[in-house]
């Protein structure tokens, strides 16, 4: 189901503000382009929806473009199965970039000619110290840094190791280009960042035509300009690049490649959720590590696994929305990501009943071979929807919780000599149990009034305080059904906890929740067999389901949980 981007009208956030104020200033002349520039060397997670929606929202809302860039300078990390999953997830959330999609290996020639210019105008050179020696080179937060002994190389011979670096004539390590800025600087990131480095690599576009990589903040800052971004919108960690970003560009324009207005690079908070991790590093320590199931886990906080879980675009937004853009770094409870998932389905998904702890019941009085239709509502809020036959026969499925051989007070399910409504079908009251030897109750018995029938004249007639669900063991279906919960069992993987020793370091994996999956054997309504991989349903007193995008088939129906009807971790638990 695509999204529908035209309403509600977006809230309003500082970043709306700034671009109001070019915008009637006439800055840009009107003129509002953005760009979502993801590193293709992992998968999607939930913060980058934030960033996905605020990207192509502002650029929808005021008329422009927001462009899908793919900022691929890492050949060793980068593969093109990432880009796939990338551009397969923004159109999932329901945004498309049109002619705008681009990758900053599109400019390596210009990035290099670039490169060039600055060394020519003295701004850049090629430093020989190893890693280790520019690393104790570089500084503290509160002591300065140290020039290389390299920083005063004449222009001509910056250009010829830049050439022979680009010739390929050194290997990894054995030269780097910095740009000359200040070493002295509080700002580490001004301390002669790295430019160009060398790297013998494959890379998913290019090949083996370059073996130097432009370092990321060089060529993201540049790859801005040369699409004519207007409003460079990035997360708070990179605040303290911002004067880089600004530095690359006016030398660059003050060499005449570009124009002013420059990209105005603009910080916003990233997304930190509790109970859960969305550092890419740690991402890929979980599925490395065979601690989920791959990248599409229902447990995972990438978007594929969203998607899998059953999670949908519209909750996404919704979650954003109610979250809002702000500059101030805050911790998001999980729980409004969950409601923000459990309004959006109650309003779509479809009513279906499922009995996840099957218990024989016999209707005794019903006739053999014999069988016929309840009728029960698609949608309750939703009459537009229809209703959908529930064949109902002698033998039944219900919940084993619906029946207590010893109920206490204010039990009003099925009990001995006890009488409950079968939900959409008849008024039944109990008439006896068999056990195993074990003291488990195996079958349930129960006499039907035939003049009780939801839907037909007079069956309200009698009221009943129990109503339990069922399905007719000769039309139900088998499934499997994978119970998901949250992958950590604490709200700060990782974190100090109190009376940790002060030296004590923790292991975000020992948080990890042993509980976030199980599997049972469940009955389902024929027609959930039938439902197409990623069609979601309320399981009706047991929450929302999807069936799975891989593993459902007719023959082998497979549902994941996606949420519960509440809040269940706020209540106490599963």
């Amino acid at each position: 189901m695509s999204l529908d981007h035209a309403a509600p009208t977006p809230a309003t956030h500082f970043i709306r503000a700034i671009i109001d104020a070019d915008n009637a200033s006439g800055k840009w002349g009107g003129r509002v382009e953005t760009r979502f520039p993801p590193e293709p060397n992992g998968y999607l997670h939930f913060g980058h929806a934030k960033s996905i929606f605020l990207n192509f929202g502002l650029a929808r809302d005021y008329g422009g473009a927001c462009h899908m860039r793919f900022d691929d300078t890492n050949p060793v990390k980068e593969d093109q199965e990432y880009v796939d999953a990338i551009l397969e997830d923004v159109r999932w959330l329901g945004f498309d970039w049109g002619e705008h999609l681009y990758y900053a290996s599109d400019y390596f020639d210009k990035l290099y000619a670039f490169a060039e210019t600055l060394i020519r105008g003295g701004h850049a050179y090629v430093d020989s110290q190893t890693a280790d020696e520019m690393r104790a080179n570089r500084g503290t937060l509160t002591e300065p840094g140290k020039d290389s002994p390299f920083r005063n190389r004449s222009v001509e011979e910056n250009l010829d190791l830049f050439r022979r670096m680009k010739a390929g004539e050194f290997p990894d390590g054995a030269h780097i280009l910095r740009a000359k800025i200040d070493m002295a600087s509080p700002n580490i990131n001004l301390r002669d960042p790295a430019i160009y480095r060398i790297r013998h690599a494959h890379h998913h576009r290019t090949g083996e035509t370059w073996c130097i990589y432009p370092m990321y903040d060089y060529a993201h800052c540049v790859s801005d300009a040369l699409e004519n971004i207007t409003h460079s919108l990035c997360t708070l960690e990179f605040e303290d690049h911002r004067p880089l970003y600004e530095w690359f560009l006016e030398r660059l324009a003050d060499a005449g490649h570009f124009t002013r207005p420059l990209p105005q690079q603009i910080e916003f908070s990233r997304l930190n959720l509790n109970y859960t991790v969305l550092s890419k590093r740690k991402l890929i320590q979980l599925v490395e590590g065979g601690h989920v199931e791959g990248w599409d886990d229902p447990r995972m906080p990438t978007l594929k696994g969203a998607r899998r879980r059953g999670y949908t675009p519209e909750g996404f937004k919704l979650f954003t929305d109610r979250i809002g853009i702000s500059k101030s770094d805050s911790l998001i409870d999980m729980v409004v990501l969950e409601d923000c998932m459990r309004e959006d389905l109650n309003e779509r998904a479809e009513r279906r009943i499922a009995v996840l702890d099957p218990l024989k019941l016999v209707l005794v009085n019903y006739p053999e071979g014999q069988s016929e239709d309840c009728f029960a509502p698609n949608h309750p809020q939703k009459p537009e929807l229809g209703k959908r036959a529930v064949p109902l026969s002698r033998t039944l499925w219900i919940e084993r919780e619906d029946f207590m051989e010893n109920p206490p007070k204010g039990y009003f399910r099925l009990k001995p000599d006890g009488e409950v409504r079968l939900r959409y079908g008849y008024i039944i009251k109990c008439t006896g149990f068999d056990k195993d030897p074990n003291g488990n109750v195996t079958c349930v018995y129960a006499e039907v009034d035939f003049d009780t029938k939801s839907g037909t004249p007079g069956a309200d007639a009698r009221k009943v305080k129990g109503n339990i669900h069922w399905l007719s063991a000769a039309h139900a279906v088998e499934a499997e059904i994978r119970m998901y919960d949250r992958l950590f069992a604490h709200p700060a993987p990782g974190a100090r906890r109190e009376g940790d020793a002060p030296d004590a370091e923790r292991d975000f994996l020992d948080d990890l929740n042993p509980h976030s999956k199980s599997s049972i054997r469940a009955m389902l309504e024929p027609a959930l067999a039938q439902a197409l991989p990623e069609t979601r349903f309320q399981f009706e007193r047991h929450g929302y389901f999807v069936a799975d995008q891989k593993d459902h088939r007719t023959e082998r129906p497979v549902y994941n949980r996606t949420v519960t009807l509440r809040d269940s971790w706020a209540k106490g638990g599963a």
